[in-house]
C-alpha cells in the first residue's frame, strides 16, 4: 500500500492549557477545526510545539486521539511519538497506529547523545514496531545530535521510513539527501522562516509553528508555490516573516500560546520549565500579529 506523501503547510499544534495546566480539549477542537476550515494540509500533534515532554502518556494518547476524531479524515493527522527511550517512542508509535494516525513524527533522542549507529538503532526499533509511516525528526538545537545524510540514507531503506522533518535551517541538507536516498523522500521544513527557501531545495512542504496563528497565510504560501506563483509565495512569505522571528523570540511554544490568547483562539498558559512571556516579548509579539495584519 502506498504511504501518504506529507505535503504544503502542516501545523504544529499548540496543545491549549487551561490556567491550572490541565488541558483545555474544548479550545483544542475549535483550533483543529479551524485550521482546516482555513486551509492547513495536514496536523502534527504532540510535538515539540503540543508540549510533548510535559504531557503524560495518557494526556498524549488523549490530544492525539482527540486531533483524529476532529480531523475526521479530512486531512491527515501525524502523531509526535519521540522520546529519548527507544522503547517509550515504540509504544507512542503503536499508540499512533492504533488510533488511526497517518503517521508518526520520531524526534532524534535528547539529552542521551547516541552515536549515528544509536541514531539508526532507535529508529529502526521504531520503523519495525509499526506499519505506519515514520517520519524522522532531525532537530539538533534541541535534541542535540543531528540525524547527518548517511544515516538518514541507511534509515531510509526501510520501507516504513518516508521522510524527515528537517529543522537544521541548512539548506543544503534537502540537496544532500535527495542525492543520497534512492527512493521518493518526503523533506519537510521545520523551520517557517525557511519555508520558502526550502521547497526552492526541492522540499514539499513545512511542519510550521507559525500556522498556528496565521493557517491561512501559511497555506497560501505553500499553495502559490505549488501553482508556479514564485513571487506571490515571497511576497506572502515576506510578510510573514515578523510573525516567524517572533514566535521565537523565547521558547517555544510560549510565544506562540500568546500570540493566539490575543486573538481569542486558546489560552496562553504553558507548563512549567516554561514560563510565562516577559512583558518586552508580550510587546513583540502583539507588535508583529499588528504588522502581519492579524490584528487591529
Amino acid at each position: 500500500m502506498p504511504h501518504t506523501f506529507f505535503s504544503g503547510s502542516i501545523t504544529a499544534l499548540i496543545t491549549p492549557m487551561n490556567r491550572d495546566g490541565s488541558l483545555d480539549f474544548v479550545s483544542f477542537e475549535k483550533l483543529v477545526d479551524w485550521q482546516i476550515k482555513e486551509g492547513t494540509a495536514g496536523l502534527c500533534a504532540v510535538g515539540t510545539t503540543g508540549e510533548s515532554p510535559t504531557l503524560s502518556h495518557t494526556e498524549h494518547h488523549a490530544v492525539v486521539e482527540r486531533t483524529i476524531k476532529v480531523a475526521n479524515g479530512r486531512v491527515p493527522v501525524i502523531a509526535g511519538a519521540g522520546s529519548n527511550s527507544t522503547s517509550e517512542a515504540v509504544d507512542l508509535a503503536r499508540h499512533a497506529e492504533q488510533a488511526g494516525a497517518a503517521a508518526a513524527l520520531v524526534v532524534a533522542p535528547y539529552y542521551n547523545k547516541p552515536t549515528q549507529e544509536g541514531l539508526y538503532r532507535h529508529f529502526m526499533a521504531v520503523a519495525d514496531a509499526v506499519s505506519i509511516p515514520v517520519i524522522l525528526y532531525n532537530i539538533p538545537g534541541r535534541s542535540i545530535i543531528d540525524i547527518n545524510v548517511e544515516t538518514t540514507a541507511r534509515l531510509a531503506k526501510h520501507g516504513n521510513i518516508v521522510g524527515v522533518k528537517d529543522a537544521t535551517a541548512n539548506l543544503f541538507r534537502p540537496l544532500q539527501v535527495r542525492r543520497a536516498v534512492d527512493k521518493p523522500f518526503n523533506q519537510l521544513s521545520g523551520e517557517d522562516g525557511t519555508a520558502v527557501a526550502f521547497l526552492a531545495a526541492g522540499g514539499d512542504g513545512c511542519i510550521s509553528v507559525t500556522s498556528n496563528i496565521a493557517p491561512a497565510l501559511c497555506a497560501a504560501v505553500q499553495s502559490a508555490w505549488k501553482a508556479g506563483k514564485t513571487q506571490e509565495a515571497i511576497a506572502i512569505q515576506d510578510r510573514l516573516t515578523p510573525l516567524h522571528d517572533t514566535l521565537f523570540c523565547e521558547s517555544n511554544p510560549a510565544p506562540a500560546k500568546y500570540a493566539a490568547s490575543l486573538l481569542g483562539l486558546a489560552g496562553e498558559t504553558c507548563r512549567l520549565p516554561l514560563a510565562p512571556l516577559s512583558d518586552e516579548s508580550r510587546h513583540k509579539v502583539r507588535q508583529a500579529l499588528v504588522d502581519v495584519g492579524l490584528l487591529g
